[in-house]
């Protein structure tokens, strides 16, 4: 006897983080989460290897201090100085480490004494650090009776998951132990985008700015012996996003963004002399560009060990574990629908992965027999004997191109019986679906749908020429999506093709908005975190200024306005008679909700039958890490939308 998935078996999910090795491999932690009812939150525990540390207080570790000591602090944002500890894996033992009113982020050891680690500083009051207590106290005094209002004079001066960033800058510290001494070694207009340790040297990237953040940065190397900042490349002409060393060069992934604009691949590089020299990068994104909602925080999707380079790809429609060999050639080691992050140990690499009919739990892959074991068993019991449809593959050709996508069966399928259908479109666009457990899409096969999602052209893991959209948002993605669904159609008489329903967060939110102004043929629709006007989300979304012109294939939000336009759901409004739910929140900056609402009005004042779910407090995150209580109201709202509509 099977029973029906819901959206209140979230409370029974616990999800893993932050994995990672110690440094000689032999020993893991990470962190386990878990929904704690009563403060409607996420609770974090700390595990090494099978041993779970449960503390009075939520608790994060930042990595290992050295082979037996994990670094961890106790999150507790009232606190006046934050505390970071080291745990004892042998006897479980806890002692201070220091005390700082830094909200330390990234920390690495380079010897017993000395510690590097970034932290978010007050570009006003860069040396806030280094306050005395009576100080620190009357700068936070005089901080909240600032709380009501924001001095804006940059951009981006939101962002979304971290709220009103104006004038804060990820700053760069050294800290020697004994005696405690914490040294900001970067200037304080400088954003530290992120960094690597190489013997006794810092090497870290970012740009410094004071109006608007620039889309390149530049590279650095700080000696901590000599105490002395070398610039390794000045030229501001490539966006960077990893810097690893390997047989002590430095290997740069980067890109100029010349061919394919801001979604452009970043290629290996070596740094030597200053300049970059491209190495042979497969097409392929190297990293987990999955959508997925059984994952709560993140954790390292490359590695470099024993001078070897490890990292996640997005292959067509599953994650990868590459590895590079010295000549920078790779071989996949493991092939998964899910794999969110790892660390490389001695003997094996440790992952977090899903498949079709799994929550995410922790998987090895051995060196001496290349084998994959699962060796975690949380979530094991939160969907026994439920029922879990596996995804039934389909191949459709559109628009010149082979593309695949999935249907998952309704409970209880009977092919002499009619069902409802719902079409669910990713977000990104440049991201993908897998066949991994999608907690949302079983709430509705388990209630009765047919479940239809696919890998259109935007979507990542096919190389950048399939997932360039510049300037044909609303062009052949809407007929991909169009042609899928005639195809899954043919294939399932069973569906009732007058109560199909339609989905999407993000880009799915704006491509719902651009079917509903296009087609008439889904009963109904839930337009989650969307784009509807592209010129009034140039200037409202921290990523806005950059990314709506480049998306549509103009140089200027101004003098391409009528582009920008031309590919907005909103200027083709009349053509509505689509029932739509609209869902945001109200501190998503990255689809600012005033998107939602310039659709949602519109459709009312012509009479189309509409509903505006406005969650406070989240972000573009809700349906991933938002408060448990409002992602079970988010799948109860849509669910209850389409039920409303198919009956």
């Amino acid at each position: 006897m099977t029973r029906k998935i819901t959206s209140k078996d979230l409370l029974s999910f616990r999800f893993i983080e932050n994995l990672s090795f110690n440094p000689s491999g032999t020993a893991y932690a990470f962190q386990l989460a878990e929904i704690d009812k009563k403060k409607d939150s996420y609770f974090r525990s700390i595990a090494i290897g099978r041993k779970t540390y449960r503390f009075d207080k939520s608790t994060s570790h930042l990595g290992w201090y050295d082979d037996d000591q994990l670094i961890i602090t106790k999150n507790d944002p009232k606190a006046v100085l934050q505390r970071y500890s080291l745990l004892n894996r042998k006897d479980g033992s806890v002692k201070t480490l220091l005390s700082t009113s830094l909200k330390i982020e990234n920390i690495s050891v380079i010897d017993p004494k000395t510690l590097v680690f970034t932290a978010y500083i007050d570009m006003n009051e860069p040396n806030v650090y280094l306050y005395d207590r009576e100080k620190l106290k009357k700068y936070r005094e005089k901080k909240k009776k600032e709380a009501d209002y924001e001095v804006l004079d940059e951009i981006p001066y939101w962002f979304n998951g971290a709220g009103f960033i104006n004038k804060l800058r990820k700053a760069l510290f050294v800290c020697s132990l004994r005696p405690l001494k914490i040294t900001r070694i970067t200037a304080p207009d400088f954003a530290v985008s992120d960094y690597t340790v190489s013997g006794n040297r810092i090497i870290y990237f970012g740009s410094s700015y004071r109006q608007c953040q620039p889309l390149y940065q530049q590279i650095y190397a700080y000696d901590v012996t000599d105490r002395k900042n070398e610039c390794l490349y000045a030229k501001a002409d490539h966006m960077i996003s990893d810097l690893k060393v390997i047989n002590d060069k430095l290997l740069v992934s980067a890109t100029r963004g010349e061919r394919y604009g801001l979604n452009e691949t970043s290629t290996l590089h070596l740094l030597e002399n200053g300049k970059l020299i491209p190495l042979p990068t497969p097409d392929l994104s190297l990293y987990d560009a999955a959508a997925i909602d059984t994952t709560l925080g993140g954790g390292k999707g490359r590695v470099v060990k024993d001078d070897v380079l490890y990292t996640l790809a997005s292959v067509k429609d599953h994650i990868e574990i590459f590895r590079f060999d010295r000549n920078m050639k790779h071989r996949s080691l493991v092939k998964m629908p899910l794999i969110s992050f790892f660390d490389v140990g001695k003997d094996r690499i440790i992952f977090c992965g899903s498949d079709q009919t799994s929550l995410p739990e922790l998987y090895e892959y051995s060196f001496k027999d290349r084998k994959v074991r699962k060796i975690s068993s949380y979530n094991d019991k939160a969907l026994k004997d439920c029922y879990i449809a596996r995804p039934q593959e389909i191949e459709y050709m559109s628009e010149g191109y082979r593309l695949n996508g999935w249907v998952l069966l309704p409970e209880g399928y009977d092919r002499r019986k009619k069902y409802p259908a719902v079409l669910d479109i990713h977000g990104g666009p440049r991201a993908i679906y897998t066949q991994a457990f999608f907690h949302e899409m079983q709430i509705w096969a388990s209630a009765g749908y047919f479940v239809m999602f696919t890998n259109i052209r935007g979507s990542d893991g096919r190389g950048d020429e399939f997932a360039d959209l510049r300037g044909r948002y609303g062009s052949i993605d809407y007929r991909n999506l169009m042609d899928f669904t005639d195809a899954v159609l043919k294939k399932y008489p069973a569906i009732d093709k007058d109560r199909l329903c339609e989905t999407g967060g993000s880009y799915g939110g704006f491509m719902t908005n651009w079917i509903i102004s296009h087609t008439d043929r889904f009963c109904c629709a839930a337009s989650q975190r969307s784009i509807s006007n592209w010129t009034g989300f140039t200037y409202l979304s921290d990523i806005g200024y950059v990314f709506a012109a480049d998306q549509n294939g103009c140089k200027d939000p101004i003098a391409g306005y009528e582009k920008l336009w031309d590919h907005s759901p909103l200027k083709y409004v009349d053509n509505v008679k689509t029932p739509t739910l609209f869902i945001h929140s109200d501190q998503d900056w990255r689809c600012p909700f005033p998107e939602g609402m310039q659709m949602m009005q519109t459709l009312a004042e012509r009479g189309v039958e509409t509903r505006l779910v406005l969650f406070h407090g989240e972000n573009h995150e809700l349906s991933r890490s938002g408060k448990p209580s409002h992602r079970i109201r988010r799948l109860n709202e849509i669910l209850d939308w389409f039920n409303d509509h198919t009956k």
